[in-house]
């Protein structure tokens, strides 16, 4: 979890780009880094597996403020998407503050993308963490593609809803992002739900990308304060 530098007067944080291989998790860091002032931003690493690259890079937005008189510097990662990386990918999620999950919405990338949701799930308890209590967005990407398949489909797959067992959360909570549409609700059998945010995004552009940050981050200082 977040670490702090008392010597800088930093907190920092560790956010996970989690998703199937070739969906845009590091595009998605890419245009990130290219955005970033040069001075607030620390070296881009990169480790090549043999389809895709993992990333990381760390940098201390100027516009999110300070909590408690300390400044927040956010770390960004991406997992190797193949499901043969995935000692990898349980190790580059320890300590995680916050998941984004990069969804492909091609049709055809459906299966792969569930396999990565249920591989996130599985990892993430593996160390004890319930990604449903922990900042948590989920990303479609590659909106543009002709063979994109509808929003409503893939949030009935990837993002259906976990029940809501705290008393105190069941309240209707609309979606801040999508107009009529909820975050958490009750249903008609009487089961309260909660859905994490999600955004379309169309990486190689940079449509979506900074606002998929922007709302990761906020979640993790509302952790934090």
């Amino acid at each position: 979890m977040s670490m702090i530098n008392y010597a800088s007067r930093e907190i920092n944080c560790k956010i996970v780009y989690y998703g199937p291989g070739l969906g845009g998790k590091t595009t998605n860091l890419e245009h990130v880094y290219g955005k970033v002032t040069p001075d607030t931003r620390g070296k881009l690493i990169s480790l090549a597996t043999e389809t895709e690259r993992t990333l990381f890079f760390d940098f201390l937005p100027v516009d999110l403020g300070t909590i408690r008189g300390f400044k927040t510097r956010f770390h960004l990662y991406t997992v190797p998407g193949q499901v043969y990386y995935n000692a990898s990918r349980k190790l580059i999620l320890k300590g995680v503050d916050g998941i984004v999950f990069v969804g492909d919405s091609q049709i055809e990338r459906m299966e792969a993308n569930q396999e990565a949701m249920q591989n996130l799930y599985d990892n993430m308890a593996e160390y004890g963490y319930d990604l449903t209590k922990m900042p948590f967005i989920i990303q479609y990407n590659k909106r543009d593609l002709p063979n994109a398949s509808p929003i409503k489909d893939l949030q009935a797959a990837l993002n259906p809803g976990w029940e809501v067992t705290d008393p105190a959360r069941m309240r209707a909570t609309a979606d801040p992002y999508h107009a009529g549409e909820s975050l958490v609700e009750q249903l008609e059998s009487g089961e309260w739900i909660e859905r994490a945010p999600y955004f379309e995004a169309v990486a190689v552009s940079g449509e979506g990308v900074f606002d998929t940050l922007k709302a990761v981050s906020k979640l993790v200082l509302k952790s934090l304060a």
